[in-house]
């Protein structure tokens, strides 16, 4: 049984990953609604293969409703049938990571170092502030412990990947965070011909109301991926968001770890 109190009262993107968890693992809640500064939580079994629905209402990360429910979708209890979950609210949003980075850095990470191939379609993009996104996933359960990983050594960059993207708003300003973050790459001495980044503008169809974003990863000899990302905002220009973005990555590229601070912290909720 788990039980937390705190004075930072309980967000509604909390909640309902609080909640989702419970729904997986037949867990028995207590104080979880929107302002609560105590809860408690006690699972109960995991109930999978399920076929599940997650939407706060509001803007809240799908990307961190993929990682509350993750570590209960890993362990079904069904040896070969997959557990599906579609996740609404938002894709690219702030104070959470980009599902640009959970698609790019985070499953591949799982794939080659758990074995763990998570199948992730975006079928509509919800940009901070609105939300409005959807995201579904196929996670397929393991039958044993994740195996441990070692990484020190993270090797040589090799190529570093991006895409600037809007959805809703002039393809010029996905370009104007293209050129802003390969110009900080370029001063923070990154060779040109490393750098390859595409800028992107989504369909009516392909993304709720009106956004941006932009993630870059690097990719090293020996397999690591190291990511960094911004997300656009009124009080922020083009140049400023993807200089943002290219700072982070060069940030953790300088502290030459393995992984980045994002992931670090994805694979600790494990």
């Amino acid at each position: 049984m788990f039980f937390q109190k705190d004075d930072t009262p309980l967000a509604h993107s909390s909640a309902r990953g609080i909640n989702l968890a419970a729904a997986i693992c037949a867990g028995e809640t207590e104080g979880v609604h929107v302002g609560s500064t105590s809860i408690s939580f006690k699972p109960g079994r995991i109930e999978l293969p399920r076929t599940l629905t997650a939407d706060p209402g509001t803007a809240g990360s799908t990307t961190l409703l993929l990682q509350v429910s993750l570590p209960c979708l890993l362990f079904s209890p069904s040896p070969t049938a997959p557990s599906l979950i579609t996740l609404r609210g938002g894709t690219n949003a702030t104070q959470a990571p980009q599902i640009d980075y959970t698609q790019h850095v985070f499953l591949p990470f799982m794939k080659r170092h758990f074995g763990v191939d998570i199948a992730l379609k975006i079928q509509r993009r919800g940009y901070f502030p609105k939300g409005g996104g959807a995201v579904f996933c196929s996670v397929p359960p393991v039958t044993e412990a994740l195996p441990p990983v070692t990484l020190i050594e993270r090797g040589l960059v090799q190529v570093i990947k991006g895409e600037a993207r809007v959805g809703g708003l002039p393809y010029i300003l996905a370009e104007r965070m293209k050129r802003a973050a390969r110009a900080r790459l370029l001063a923070g001495g990154i060779p040109p011909q490393t750098v390859r980044i595409d800028a992107v503008r989504e369909t009516q169809e392909q993304a709720f109301g009106s956004g941006g974003g932009i993630l870059l990863f690097a990719e090293t000899s020996t397999g690591c991926i190291i990511g960094g990302s911004s997300v656009s905002t009124k009080d922020k220009t083009p140049e400023e968001v993807g200089d943002e973005a290219a700072e982070e990555l060069l940030r953790n590229l300088r502290h030459d770890g393995c992984v980045d601070e994002h992931l670090q912290v994805s694979i600790g909720n494990l």
